[in-house]
């Protein structure tokens, strides 16, 4: 009677591990995961920024050597998202180091290709997660006087021009600055900030000259150029990092942010 019990459990145990394994490599169910992170620009704000639904973020780090982002920028970008997001289990960061990706200047689909071969971490349960790529190339929209410093361009993803930002970071200009400013500003677009989704702002600060960003010069969500010489003059110098101004906060706050 004792060895059929002990047989019974361990077809029990096989049985339950078997299953385990077939839903851990279900790729349905890893495709459901993902379809969470990947949705337009815009539409995850309110799940970022209240606790409705979601009580914790993850925030992946994803980077190749040489191409880590300063540990001033990352601690300043923890500030931000806790001055702002209601997040009462909190915000993690998770580092992911990867082999330096080829292709380099990148268009915008290669960075997703990127994205799909290395996140890790996606929105689960009540954790929401945010990918930032730190590339070791440009963008492919640069030209000899222009240049690109990130982009924010599906809800939960963003890619920081980490190659361009230390091009950039000479004689006056800080590194940690660049990340911070270029870090902050695009997650404000994630955010929903400057009328992302249309409509989807309280009172009018939106720059029409510059879609999508604020008109406010001091404010975090104003248009920073695009031209090389005039980033190297607005940053040369510069003491701090610019804030989001209140226009800006008031649109976070309906949306269930601090």
């Amino acid at each position: 009677m004792k060895r059929t019990g002990i047989k019974i459990f361990y077809l029990l145990f096989s049985f339950l591990l078997i299953t385990s394994c077939k839903k851990d490599d279900d790729p349905n169910l890893v495709e459901d995961l993902k379809a969470e992170n990947r949705k337009s620009l815009g539409t995850s704000a309110e799940d970022l920024l209240s606790d409705d639904i979601y009580t914790k973020l993850t925030v992946e780090f994803v980077y190749s050597s040489g191409f880590k982002p300063t540990e001033t920028a990352m601690i300043s970008f923890r500030s931000f998202l806790t001055e702002r997001l209601n997040k009462p289990d909190g915000i993690s960061f998770v580092e992911t180091s990867i082999d330096q990706p080829t292709g380099a200047p990148y268009t915008i689909d290669e960075i997703k290709a990127i994205e799909e071969l290395n996140r890790t971490i996606y929105t689960e349960g009540t954790t929401i997660a945010v990918y930032i790529f730190f590339a070791n190339g440009n963008s492919s929209n640069d030209t000899d006087t222009t240049v690109t410093l990130g982009s924010s361009y599906l809800n939960t993803s963003i890619v920081i021009y980490e190659k361009t930002l230390k091009e950039l970071a000479t004689g006056t200009i800080n590194l940690s600055d660049l990340e911070s400013t270029t870090m902050q500003h695009e997650f404000g677009h994630i955010l929903g900030l400057v009328n992302i989704q249309n409509d989807d702002i309280r009172t009018d600060h939106e720059d029409i000259a510059h879609n999508k960003h604020c008109k406010i010069e001091d404010c975090l969500m104003y248009f920073e150029s695009n031209i090389r010489f005039q980033i190297i003059t607005r940053f040369s110098g510069r003491k701090s990092i610019s804030v989001l101004d209140p226009l800006c906060i008031e649109d976070l706050q309906a949306k269930g942010g601090k």
